[in-house]
């Protein structure tokens, strides 16, 4: 592992010489590619770093444990067991560190949220997930940008699709694809019932043109007036657009925007990246399994995460990760969740990894 870091960091001190080059700079397409490689590495090379000088720190110990200076033996058996520590933690970072990277990271995400189980009160509580997502991008200081909704009178949402730009988008909101259970006292309850209802999220990177081909003669393309807000213009033409992908059945909407090409560039947009995710499907199972994987039929019996209203509380299940800041959660504040769930994630990989090479 370590030789590896060795010529890892070799690599990086080459691309630091490259990347303030003035004919490397002078080329942006090349000079932007080896500044994004070199970004890529920092964390690895500084953590290597990290270890090399504790790794001095503990030989610098060990001598003077063997020195014969009572106070230089005292100060080393006072700083030994920390030094030890530090050490195991940065090996296991940089196990993790080394784990492969998940290429779609970086992108950028089509976010599609459904109303499930529990008919206006799951609306309700899907439109409350819209906003959590919302606050949570503007917080990161990420863009939003809807695609298609079908909201009640309510103010709920039947269903909503959206893109989030920004960097590292995919890689924080990835794991928050699934069913969404919430349980509480709907306004409407006169008896003070508990209620539970659902939602699913699905989340999926926003591809490149390169990586999918749709044909022309593989979709089928309809216009219509739409029949949500959007005042007079919207309403009375056919601006909206519904893409149908012929081989696979898929069907994207989009009713967004006031002009018709506008909405064919978004739905063609959700349409690459539901394929993406299609044929990403078929390499491992059938698309459909895959699907109810991810995002599930909506049942109440099937759940990532609970929120819990009368207790305040925020549990998610593949983890058994639990918070009592329910509103605050609501209100984008979910760093603590993502972060648990990333750190999972990167555990488990970890231990694949250590099981495949024993």
């Amino acid at each position: 592992m370590f030789e590896n870091l060795i010529e890892v960091k070799n690599k990086y001190n080459d691309l630091t010489l490259k990347i303030a080059d003035p004919e490397v700079i002078a080329d942006r397409n090349m000079w932007q590619k080896l500044v994004k490689e070199h970004a890529s590495l920092t964390e690895l090379v500084e953590e290597y770093d990290n270890f090399i000088a504790i790794t001095r720190d503990i030989e610098d110990c060990n001598l003077a444990l063997e020195s014969g200076d009572e106070d230089l033996i005292e100060f080393a058996k006072e700083e030994m067991p920390a030094l030890k520590e530090r050490l195991e933690q940065s090996i296991q970072k940089i196990k993790i560190l080394l784990l492969p990277k998940d290429p779609n990271d970086d992108k950028n995400v089509i976010v599609e949220i459904r109303a499930g189980a529990g008919g206006e009160e799951a609306c309700l509580f899907a439109g409350r997930l819209v906003r959590m997502y919302r606050m949570y991008a503007e917080k990161m200081h990420w863009t939003i940008e809807e695609i298609s909704a079908n909201v009640t009178e309510l103010g709920g949402v039947k269903e909503m699709s959206f893109a989030i730009n920004g960097e590292g988008a995919y890689s924080k909101l990835k794991y928050e694809s699934g069913v969404h259970r919430v349980q509480r006292v709907p306004e409407t309850e006169s008896q003070g019932r508990i209620h539970t209802s659902t939602a699913t999220v699905a989340v999926l990177p926003e591809v490149e043109d390169v990586q999918i081909e749709i044909l022309e003669k593989d979709l089928k393309i309809d216009t219509y007036r739409s029949g949500g807000a959007g005042g007079q213009h919207v309403n009375k033409t056919e601006s909206a657009i519904r893409i149908t992908h012929l081989p696979t059945g898929i069907v994207v909407t989009c009713e967004d925007e006031r002009s018709q090409i506008k909405n064919r560039d978004k739905a063609m947009r959700v349409l690459k990246s539901r394929l993406y995710d299609y044929y990403q499907s078929q390499l491992e199972k059938d698309y459909a399994d895959q699907r109810r994987s991810q995002v599930g039929t909506g049942d109440r019996s099937e759940r990532i995460r609970t929120y819990n209203f009368p207790q305040g509380r925020i549990t998610d299940h593949r983890i058994g990760f639990t918070a009592y800041n329910l509103l605050e959660f609501l209100d984008g504040d979910i760093y603590e969740m993502v972060e648990a769930l990333r750190i999972y994630d990167q555990n488990a990989k970890l231990e694949m990894s250590l099981n495949s090479n024993d």
